[in-house]
């Protein structure tokens, strides 16, 4: 007997408590590796490929955000280049306008300068011939009582008359006293020869 409990104490001889929970523990083992492990591992592997995807469209986020924030400056440079550029046409068809506006003044100013100088001609034709009309009046009365007798005949009348003003018009705006003394004489003249 003491063999048998040499060997019962023994514990390097295994029992069957031993093999059974050897078998146990295998059996643990084997439903985790088998039910438990794969999933937990699919499940860290779908984490580990959800990070690695977002770590993808952060740096994508990222990269786009930089092309949008290049792509903005340089549509605000654009932006400002092209206001400078409508400026710039702004002030050359405004100064094209004021040129225009300037040379229309200018052609209207003379239209109206040429028009004023047209009628202070047609009104000076117009004085003249009615200034004419009455100093030749004028000048057959004043012949007629000067020399005491009608000046009715209508060719020596207007003869007088002509004569008369051409002096005026030669006298130009002189003194009137030399132009009535010679009015005078001449209006003597003719009646001298028909006397």
């Amino acid at each position: 007997m003491s063999e048998t409990n040499q060997a019962a104490e023994n514990f390097l001889v295994p029992n069957a408590t031993f093999f059974v929970e050897l078998f146990a523990f295998a059996l643990i083992v084997f439903a985790l590796g088998r039910y438990v492990v794969p999933p937990i591992n699919r499940a860290m592997a779908e984490r580990q490929d959800r990070i690695k995807r977002q770590f993808e469209e952060s740096e994508q986020a990222k990269a786009a955000a930089e092309a949008a924030e290049r792509e903005f400056r340089e549509q605000i440079t654009d932006a400002r280049h092209e206001a400078a550029r409508i400026r710039e046409d702004a002030r050359e068809q405004g100064a094209a306008i004021i040129a225009e506006m300037r040379e229309q003044a200018q052609n209207e100013a003379q239209r109206i300068i040429a028009a004023a100088t047209a009628q202070l001609e047609a009104n000076r034709q117009r004085v003249l011939t009615e200034l004419r009309a009455e100093v030749g009046a004028l000048a057959t009365t004043l012949a007629e009582q000067i020399v005491g007798e009608s000046l009715e005949d209508d060719a020596r009348q207007r003869r007088t008359v002509e004569r008369f003003v051409a002096e005026l018009e030669k006298s130009g705006d002189g003194d009137g006293s030399g132009s009535d003394a010679d009015a005078d004489a001449e209006v003597e003249q003719p009646v001298g020869k028909s006397g």
